[in-house]
């Protein structure tokens, strides 16, 4: 019952924290995610920080081309 309502209540804060943001910040929240996952698994605290910076700037960069490309983006 406990697990239950947690995963709900973790699936609704997922939901409204992508609400308003824009294509650049949410490409930022996954890439650092999983650039910090990934630099986790392959190397220690440290490997996770540059990996979940590197991932931001290049989720970002990224979610910002493809929106830009399909034209619900303007700088």
């Amino acid at each position: 019952m406990m697990k239950k309502s947690l995963i709900i209540a973790a699936c609704a804060f997922a939901s409204f924290t992508f609400t308003s943001c824009t294509p650049g910040e949410r490409g930022a929240v996954t890439g650092g995610l999983i650039g910090a996952g990934a630099g986790a698994l392959i190397g220690d605290s440290t490997g996770a920080l540059i990996g979940g910076a590197i991932g931001a700037v290049a989720g970002s960069e990224i979610s910002k081309n493809r929106a830009w490309r399909n034209g619900r983006y303007y700088h």
